[in-house]
């Protein structure tokens, strides 16, 4: 019992942390393409860098949306419908 109230403020500490960077920027990089947006490639000879087809994830603006703000905005969503 004692082990498991001491993780509670580092809990806390943690979902606040992450609360507050959802709020401050919504938007994160692409898991997929990892901010470019599309899928990168060299070519055989020069080993410069090629621009390939969009990211089908994010549409080739290489960010999306973080999951507690998706959770945010649905609950807000509801609240707001539940409330009319």
């Amino acid at each position: 019992m004692p082990a498991s109230i001491s993780y509670l403020p580092l809990a806390l500490l943690i979902v606040t942390g992450y609360a507050a960077l959802c709020a401050a920027s919504p938007f994160g990089t692409c898991r997929k393409c990892k901010g470019w947006g599309s899928k990168v490639s060299t070519s055989r000879w020069a080993g410069r860098l090629k621009r390939g087809r969009e990211c089908r994830r994010c549409r080739g603006y290489g960010q999306r949306i973080r999951i507690g703000r998706r959770v945010y905005n649905a609950v807000s969503r509801l609240r707001h419908e539940g409330t009319r």
